[in-house]
Parts: C-alpha cells; structure tokens; sequence
C-alpha cells in the first residue's frame, strides 16, 4: 500500500512541476510516512509533514491552477439545468 500511497502524491508533484515550470521540485517522507515538499532535494522544507490526502491538496493548490477546457455542449447543458425549476420533471 505504501506504493500506491507514493504514486499519488509524486503524481500530484509531477502536475505542479508542469504547471509551475520548476522542474527541481522535491517530495520526502519521514519515518512515520508522512509527506513534506521542498523547491529543491535538500532544501527546506515548504510545509510540515502531511498525511497523503493533506499532502496531495497542498500540492495541487499550489501554483498556476489549470483551467478546465469546456466545450459548447458543456455549456448548453449548463444552462438546461439552470431552466429547470425544482419539481419539474
């Protein structure tokens, strides 16, 4: 399970390192499994040690946030919901 628990928040420092264009962006764990990032391997940390779910909402609220791309059928469904009063069926 442990892998599984790296996989994520790696995952989730990979998509910052994109958004944010630094590539030196590090992630450690301490002995009792907890998560921490530093901008660079042996700088100082940029957090306390987290659990994996608060690791992985630090991480991705960090930086340049991407915009989700919406296309036009987004948007006419969208508006259909709006239209409908409750009760309607």
């Amino acid at each position: 399970m442990a892998g599984a628990r790296s996989t994520r928040a790696s995952a989730a420092v990979e998509r910052l390192k994109k958004r944010t264009g630094n590539a030196a962006y590090s992630m450690a764990r301490t002995g009792d499994g907890l998560f921490y990032l530093s901008e660079a391997p042996g700088a100082p940390a940029l957090n306390a040690p987290l659990e994996l779910d608060d690791f992985v909402a630090f991480v991705n609220g960090l930086g340049p946030q991407e915009v989700k791309r919406v296309s036009k059928h987004d948007v006419a469904f969208e508006k259909q919901l709006v239209r409908k009063k409750p009760g309607d069926a």
